[in-house]
């Protein structure tokens, strides 16, 4: 009895343990499924029991320093079919391919997938989307988003950049700036059941999108459409490459205009064509590097000038050109300025100037100042992809490179780092930042960010600054920048005409031709740089190619901006005489006698051409051409 009685009490301790190991496994299954698996499963749940539809937000818009809105954003729809809730689907395809213009077996072959919801087409316009709906087909539904729309078209298309179809950036503004202007998505829930149909009784709820934020730019939209309309007219002038124009705030760093042409409408690119599309879109003002030629010599003046090397009673004598390092390098005049004060070597661009200010200052001087300036390094820009331009390595420069490097070759820079730099060579002496962006806004209009000018370092003193105005001043009031002149204003500036490279070598008959400048020179405001890049046919100076249309540019500015003549506008004139046929330095010193700032091409002994014809009424310190071919 003893032996069974503990038999039994073994079974039932045994049976006991087996019981409580099957509760402790059935309680940690439990508290695996509810607990840590809980989320994850409750998720698989809901995608059996709702159908959810993706709500877009709209992106930011991005507007002018004005309010003027250059992007945002238009209602579209996308349409959406739950294939196991449309009834004929022979029907349904016939009637979706005629309201929206696509293939009916394409259509077709998304109603008979085997899926519980496909995209039947994005990007609809409202009313096709209207037209469709007013139909009630079941198993079709609809949701509310967004396409990007450019109300100016192709202007700003390097600045703006583009959206893919999913609305996000992908150049320019709208990819650099592509985390404020994206918003947040929201969804609406549906319930249904396992074949995926709406349930009679089911509750749609909704979780509201929140929009992207709003992008001000520094740029002025008037001020733009006159950069727009002076490269497009330069570049069909011209039958030019291709032309483009910056207008920066000289006191700020603040980008009012950056156009180029060609360019494309932003509502309509060419993706279907990639090389085309990266060529237009290419922002070459902050991206490529050129060499500047004759803009450049701002820089070497003014470096000159803060090392008091060079004073304004110093002479320079220029007989077409120089040698050094036993290589002639010869001035763009070939008859040579002969002998000249600083001012006048400034006014008449003369190369040979320009190449002892360099060899005074030595390379460890003048390249401690272009760095000062700006030259070799990134701008800093809130813009992708800017480019450092090029020096080379300070201890590889002979002294014909720095001779070169003097007057604007051997030296390459974007032209937004020029521009930078220029600007503090006229403000007072101070390198700001330059800026795109001026302010961030949440869509409700709460500030988020706002851009104060940043200034860098100083670059010149007050005094150099003053000197320099002055220098650029006569540039344009009786020098090569005539053109860029306008009545009743006093505006400074400089040209620039340089060759272009292939292979290591002169490219033949292709030129930069170029001009920056600033007004009003008593109390600078606007900077203009003006870029022509292989202008045709045998006008291709800067001096006749980029001032003119800076000129133009700045006239309209003192309009908009209702800006008051610092001077009496009186203009003198002349009349252009006929020197075909002579010597030409008889013909450049008759041209000179006229009042007339004469441009010479080509190095024949006597003129063979002119422009204007003999005659023609001219203003009086007015460039003109003379070919001696």
């Amino acid at each position: 009895m003893k032996a069974s009685a503990s038999i039994m009490r073994k079974r039932i301790l045994v049976a006991f343990i087996a019981l409580a190991a099957v509760f402790i496994a059935l309680f940690g299954r439990l508290f695996y499924l509810q607990i840590i698996d809980g989320g994850w499963l409750r998720a698989k749940a809901a995608e059996q029991w709702y159908r959810d539809l993706p709500l877009k937000a709209a992106r930011g818009k991005i507007l002018d320093c004005n309010g003027e809105t250059l992007a945002d954003s238009k209602d579209v729809f996308t349409l959406y079919a739950r294939p196991n809730a449309v009834k004929d689907k022979t029907a349904v395809a016939t009637e979706i391919a005629e309201a929206l213009d696509m293939e009916y077996q394409t259509v077709f072959d998304k109603l008979n997938t085997n899926v519980g919801e496909v995209t039947v087409k994005r990007k609809i316009d409202a009313q096709s989307a209207y037209e469709l709906r007013k139909k009630n087909i079941s198993g079709l539904y609809y949701t509310l988003d967004t396409q990007r729309n450019y109300p100016f078209g192709n202007s700003l298309a390097q600045i703006l950049g583009f959206t893919n179809i999913d609305n996000a950036g992908q150049s320019g503004i709208e990819s650099y700036y592509d985390k404020y202007l994206t918003g947040v998505d929201g969804f609406a829930y549906t319930s249904t059941d396992m074949a995926g149909r709406e349930l009679e009784s089911s509750v749609t709820k909704y979780v509201p999108s929140i929009p992207g934020c709003n992008v001000t730019l520094s740029v002025d939209s008037n001020i733009q459409s006159f950069a727009d309309s002076a490269v497009t007219a330069a570049a069909t002038e011209f039958s030019a490459k291709s032309a483009s124009m910056i207008v920066m705030d000289v006191n700020t760093g603040g980008i009012l205009a950056m156009s180029k042409s060609p360019s494309f409408d932003l509502n309509d690119p060419p993706r279907n064509d990639l090389d085309l599309l990266n060529e237009l879109s290419r922002n070459t003002m902050i991206v490529d590097m050129y060499e500047p030629g004759s803009t450049f010599k701002i820089f070497t003046t003014a470096a000159a000038l803060e090392a008091g090397v060079v004073g304004d009673n110093d002479t320079f004598f220029c007989a077409g050109s120089r040698t050094v390092d036993g290589q002639r390098i010869r001035c763009w005049r070939s008859i040579g300025h002969g002998s000249q004060h600083l001012a006048e070597g400034v006014k008449n661009s003369c190369n040979c100037v320009f190449m002892d200010l360099a060899l005074r200052l030595g390379t460890s001087r003048f390249y401690s100042a272009l760095r000062n300036f700006g030259m070799g390094q990134k701008t800093g820009v809130d813009f992708t992809g800017e480019s450092s331009g090029m020096m080379m390595k300070e201890d590889n420069v002979k002294t014909v490179d720095l001779a070169r490097i003097g007057f604007g070759q051997a030296v390459a820079v974007t032209p937004l780092q020029l521009i930078t730099g220029v600007c503090s060579v006229i403000n007072g002496g101070t390198l700001y930042k330059p800026y795109l962006v001026a302010s961030v806004d949440s869509y409700d209009g709460k500030n988020l960010a706002t851009r104060e000018p940043q200034p860098v370092r100083r670059t010149v003193s007050e005094a150099t600054s003053q000197k320099m105005r002055d220098y650029l001043v006569g540039v344009v009031a009786n020098g090569g920048g005539s053109k860029a002149g306008v009545a009743g204003y006093s505006v400074g500036g400089k040209t620039g005409t340089a060759q272009k490279y292939a292979g290591g070598t002169i490219a033949q008959g292709k030129y930069i031709s170029s001009f920056i400048g600033f007004a009003p020179a008593e109390n600078p405001k606007y900077a203009v740089l003006m870029i022509v890049d292989e202008p045709q046919g045998y006008m291709y100076y800067g001096s006749l190619v980029a001032a003119p249309y800076a000129g133009n540019v700045f006239s309209k500015i003192f309009d908009y901006t209702a800006l008051p003549p610092s001077m009496l506008a009186e203009i003198e004139y002349a009349i252009m005489p006929d020197v075909i046929g002579k010597p030409v330095a008889d013909a450049v010193k008759e041209l000179e006698d006229a009042g007339l700032h004469a441009e010479l091409v080509g190095e024949g002994e006597k003129v063979t051409a002119q422009t204007p014809v003999p005659q023609t009424k001219i203003a009086k310190n007015d460039t003109v051409l003379v070919r001696a071919e």
